[in-house]
């Protein structure tokens, strides 16, 4: 695993976690980094100190203490108000609404035709999928988050 110090084009920072170097270029290719704060995928890395660990920690006694750093946000804990209302909106659709995976743009296009009940919905659609119905006048709003049973 690898953390990368991220920014987006607001100028968001943010850390995220990685399966490797290779895997956070192949998922930011594809438009899936994308910030905490503001859900814009023109993501960047920052510029960031590397993390060294030892197999030891020696310390002598001559050694003067080194000064207490403030704690490092929790990567599980938001780490700014907007996170907060992200994860809240987040909580909020996935409580009130039915998860339909990649099927939400015949899903919504069934229930505005009429041949399925109307209901709350949320899921993945391809970008052309998504702009087709909104070309139809289906009303579909992107979420600044990905969806899914399985939250992170």
């Amino acid at each position: 695993m690898i953390q990368y110090s991220l920014k987006c084009d607001k100028d968001h920072s943010f850390d995220s976690w990685f399966q490797s170097g290779a895997a956070f270029e192949k998922l930011l290719s594809a438009g899936m980094v994308t910030c905490a704060i503001c859900g814009s995928s023109d993501v960047k890395k920052s510029i960031m100190a590397p993390r060294l660990t030892t197999s030891r920690n020696k310390t002598t006694e001559t050694a003067p203490e080194a000064p207490s750093k403030p704690a490092t946000p929790s990567l599980s804990e938001p780490a700014h108000p907007a996170e907060q209302a992200l994860k809240e909106l987040k909580n909020q659709i996935e409580k009130n609404s039915t998860y339909v995976g990649e099927n939400f743009a015949t899903e919504a296009r069934a229930m505005h035709l009429g041949e399925s009940p109307e209901r709350q919905i949320h899921g993945e659609a391809k970008p052309e999928d998504a702009k087709k119905l909104i070309e139809d006048g289906i009303p579909v709003t992107p979420l600044p988050f990905m969806t899914g049973r399985k939250s992170n």
